[in-house]
């Protein structure tokens, strides 16, 4: 089986700063892509951050030149360094992972973590 456990969430006030953590674990042969997501109250779950294998990384327009996502092979470890957090960017952010378990390849997700950002 695999994992994905984020951590890292929080509440901060705007302007702050937050880095998100997810950790695969599991029977995994592979990762390809990694994501963030979120989804705020009332509201449909959206691409935060998203990182190929070969570290090519693209953005949601709302938080370019503020998010930083990267990762770490060696950890199975997906990061998001969250800078000027304004309340709009409040949601449970989920981490995504396409991995390989012997031939297959599936999507994986984790359990969500709480960003809430005060005004």
């Amino acid at each position: 089986q695999v994992q994905l456990v984020e951590s890292g969430g929080g509440l901060v006030q705007a302007g702050g700063s937050l880095r998100l953590s997810c950790a695969a674990s599991g029977s995994i042969f592979s990762i390809n892509a990694m994501a963030w997501y979120r989804q705020a109250p009332g509201k449909q779950r959206e691409l935060v951050a998203a990182i190929t294998g070969g570290s090519s990384t693209n953005y949601a327009d709302s938080v370019k030149g503020r998010f930083t996502i990267s990762r770490d092979n060696a950890k199975n470890t997906v990061y998001l360094q969250m800078n000027s957090l304004q309340p709009e960017d409040t949601a449970v952010y989920y981490c995504a992972a396409l991995i390989r378990v012997g031939i297959r390849e599936n999507d994986y997700w984790g359990q969500g973590t709480q960003v809430t950002v005060s005004s």
